[in-house]
């Protein structure tokens, strides 16, 4: 009896993977400036008519016109006053 030696297979190893790392987008910094004033900055006194000039000047005229109604109306009132003293 002839006997056949059976070969044996290698085992195999299991295939490893290596894990997966998180990857993460770096958040995009705004880059640096220095300070430094512009040559076409306007002054401070110069006079240029924008919207908020024009806010002020309506909120500026209800003020006035709201102060002078005050005043007549006190007026009134002490008109009325001295007539009914005067009686």
């Amino acid at each position: 009896m002839a006997t056949t030696k059976k070969k044996t297979t290698a085992k195999k190893r299991p295939v490893t993977t290596s894990p997966k790392k998180k990857t993460t987008r770096s958040k995009k910094v705004a880059p640096m400036q220095s300070f430094r004033i512009y040559k076409d900055a306007p002054t401070f006194t110069t006079f240029r008519v924008t919207r908020q000039t024009l806010y002020w000047t309506i909120l500026l005229l209800f003020i006035i016109i709201t102060q002078l109604w005050i005043l007549k109306v006190q007026l009134d009132i002490a008109a009325l006053t001295d007539t009914i003293l005067a009686q």
